[in-house]
């Protein structure tokens, strides 16, 4: 499985990228405008957040969706247990903690610009009949949307109950699952653990090197390109004993306004209020 590790300065980086996300639906980005310190700094201060009793402050809307998921909130799709994570919904209208609210908001808001180029980098790269039977570009289905996620997860370390209970139900990080939106910008993890599965249905290590992006396309896309740019099925893996310690990750999830159709009669909204129903959310 060869995924590309594309330069954002180079002058085929559109070309790359779109080559990448079509044959194995992951790239890796580099010398991208968000800077490896601003990454760092993130996830120092949103660990502070997690080891923080406040986060019970900012327990989850269910009806919007945004502030702090407590530890087993959320399974695959089609997964019967639960995923070994806490997490922190963010979006442009949210909840943000004081303290950490003009940070995140200035990193979401690049993320998403960066992602909207990207998407018409992979408009520019489709072939004409495959544009000719989209509903709408892919970077005019983000215009005025409120609906991209920015997601902040902390896996904490294997306890000796929760290794038990991974071992009994087979629970790990993150079960294998595709992303629900266009396409998802994740801003590389604190520790490895990241994993796509190949056609043949072999798993292979994503590099999340410091200050690296990885690119990879979700059902949305997969659907309003008729699987041109195919969603990759990937999990986050526990660590070995020897190395069981807190893992960070940050994605951005890109969506489309709700009322756009990602195929006649088939909106972004009702796909993702039936994904939110399938992973216990709503």
């Amino acid at each position: 499985m060869d995924v590309k590790t594309v330069d954002y300065t180079a002058p085929d980086a559109q070309h790359s990228l779109a080559e990448s996300l079509r044959e194995t639906g992951f790239a890796v980005l580099v010398n991208h405008p968000i800077s490896a310190p601003r990454i760092d700094e993130a996830y120092a201060r949103w660990a502070e957040f997690f080891a923080s009793d406040d986060k019970m402050d900012w327990l989850r809307d269910p009806q919007n969706q945004d502030g702090f998921f407590p530890f087993l909130s959320e399974n695959a799709k089609g997964a019967a247990a639960k995923d070994l994570k806490e997490f922190y919904h963010v979006y442009s209208w949210g909840r943000v903690p004081d303290s950490l609210s003009d940070m995140t908001r200035k990193l979401y808001s690049d993320l998403v610009t960066l992602g909207q180029e990207l998407l018409g980098w992979l408009d520019n790269e489709m072939p004409a009949d495959v544009r000719s039977k989209m509903t709408a570009p892919l970077s005019t289905m983000m215009d005025k949307s409120e609906q991209s996620l920015f997601r902040i997860l902390h896996y904490p370390p294997l306890s000796d109950t929760a290794e038990s209970a991974a071992e009994d139900s087979t629970a790990i990080r993150a079960a294998a699952h595709e992303d629900i939106n266009l396409i998802t910008l994740l801003l590389a993890g604190s520790k490895p653990g990241l994993e796509a599965q190949d056609i043949e249905g072999k798993w292979h290590n994503v590099p999340c090197d410091p200050g690296m992006i990885t690119i990879n396309n979700g059902d949305m896309l997969s659907l309003a390109t008729n699987g041109f740019y195919p969603s990759t099925t990937h999990r986050v893996v526990n660590p070995e004993r020897t190395q069981n310690s807190a893992r960070y990750s940050m994605p951005m999830f890109l969506h489309p306004r709700p009322d756009v159709a990602l195929t006649q009669g088939f909106t972004a909204d009702m796909f993702l209020q039936q994904r939110l129903r399938e992973i216990g959310l709503k």
